[in-house]
């Protein structure tokens, strides 16, 4: 005889801290890209009207700040984000430092946002309609695309890219 516990439907396809463990692995490749990339090249190279690397992974920085909204509720409008208002680093390195600046300011606000949450509609930087866990989605999205941009970038400029699957 079956119990009521046995056949309770778990709706859950995966938990919270697998996602942003999943999300984590994404920014470590990328991370790894930022470090391969020629920072002679990452303010000035660009293919076919794309935008530069640097202006790819600002992109995906200010994404990223929804996080914070996502926990808080208090969004950056997009006139808000370097990657449209032009505060840009100068540097890889500062790259870099904004990047590990991210990550830790992700695992800070992810804590902060309970399970329920991930079904509520926000509208994302002001802008953008949608559940939580779909802009999460989407902000991982955005990285994977961008991140596809610099690997075509690297092999134009004859450096083999880091491998798209390690994500440690």
């Amino acid at each position: 005889m079956e119990t009521q516990q046995s056949t309770a439907v778990n709706n859950t396809l995966i938990s919270q801290a697998q996602l942003l463990n999943h999300w984590q692995g994404h920014r470590n490749i990328s991370r790894k890209l930022i470090e391969a990339y020629p920072e002679e090249q990452m303010f000035t190279y660009a293919i076919g009207g794309m935008r530069t690397f640097a202006e790819l992974v600002m992109e995906i920085m200010d994404l990223t700040t929804g996080i914070e909204g996502m926990a808080t509720g208090k969004w950056k409008t997009m006139d808000e984000m370097s990657h449209i208002n032009g505060h840009k680093p100068a540097t890889k390195a500062e790259v870099l430092q904004r990047w590990d600046n991210m990550t830790a300011e992700i695992n800070k606000f992810w804590g902060m946002i309970a399970p329920e949450k991930f079904q509520d509609t926000v509208m994302a930087f002001g802008a953008y309609e949608g559940t939580v866990y779909s802009t999460i989605l989407y902000i991982i999205d955005n990285e994977i695309h961008h991140r596809a941009q610099a690997y075509v970038y690297l092999r134009s400029l004859g450096i083999t890219p880091p491998p798209f699957w390690d994500r440690n």
